[in-house]
């Protein structure tokens, strides 16, 4: 029953994500980080800021779940991964996206201030009857984001645009780390309390972000921000070991050190 659940639930995300990369040339606008930069100018708040605040908001209890299900970007780069299904380097790589996404929103912030007042709400500025991708320059720029989103995932593995250029993880990165600096309760993938790592590695294959599932799992839950609550992992465990929680369970390296007495012995 378990197992056929867990199909379930992958073939319903990647379906999802599937529906979001074909409704891509409508939406595509609505998560432009140029367009709001138009709109700020003319004092408009528009589809994207709108759009992205609500990612920020949302993050707060759900954090990238939507990255998992409704992201066209991220629909498009499992699409590649027949072509490279490599985890791809990461590290100080992942922190170009927070540099560029830094730079970019103090130029939106700087655009809306030196307007001085919001003058309209427009949900669907610059759009045709709503729909993005209308004309054949819109077009050309539809098919440059997508080379854009597919070249990373090609040359260097699985989701590589998401850990190294996104402009909407930080936004939801931001909203889990303000969740957790104020300690409230949002969803994260952790391991069950009754529940042992057996060190497969098969949640690490499984991982369509590349995390080292196993070793963070030893910390209690995954707190790494690139984690996209696909449940990919939980479902890949042959043990069971792994769920959804809206608390992280302790830290069983961090229980054990509580209860070492300094002498290496527990109490």
């Amino acid at each position: 029953y378990m197992e056929g659940f867990a199909m379930t639930r992958q073939r319903v995300r990647k379906l999802t994500l599937i529906i979001s990369l074909l409704l891509f040339p409508v939406t595509l606008y609505y998560f432009s980080p140029a367009l709001i930069i138009n709109a700020g100018l003319g004092g408009i708040v528009n589809g994207s800021f709108i759009v992205f605040a609500a990612l920020f908001l949302l993050s707060i209890p759900f954090g990238r779940l939507f990255c998992a299900y409704l992201c066209p970007a991220g629909g498009l780069q499992e699409c590649a991964f027949p072509v490279n299904e490599r985890v791809p380097v990461q590290g100080w790589r992942n922190r170009i996206k927070y540099v560029v996404w830094v730079v970019w929103l103090a130029a939106v912030l700087f655009c809306y201030f030196q307007k001085g007042r919001i003058l309209a709400v427009d949900f669907f500025f610059e759009t045709e009857k709503g729909i993005s991708v209308s004309s054949v320059q819109s077009y050309l720029i539809y098919y440059g984001i997508v080379c854009l989103i597919l070249a990373p995932a090609i040359l260097s593995g699985k989701r590589a645009f998401c850990h190294y250029f996104c402009w909407m993880a930080p936004f939801m990165a931001a909203g889990i780390k303000l969740r957790r600096l104020l300690r409230l309760p949002g969803l994260c993938v952790r391991e069950k309390e009754k529940e042992e790592c057996i060190s497969c590695g098969k949640c690490r294959r499984a991982c369509p972000m590349g995390i080292d599932v196993e070793s963070e799992i030893k910390d209690g839950s995954i707190q790494s921000l690139e984690c996209i609550l696909c449940g990919a992992c939980i479902d890949s465990c042959p043990a069971r070991a792994l769920g959804y929680g809206v608390r992280p369970v302790k830290s069983r390296r961090n229980f054990d050190k509580g209860h070492d007495n300094g002498g290496g012995k527990k109490t």
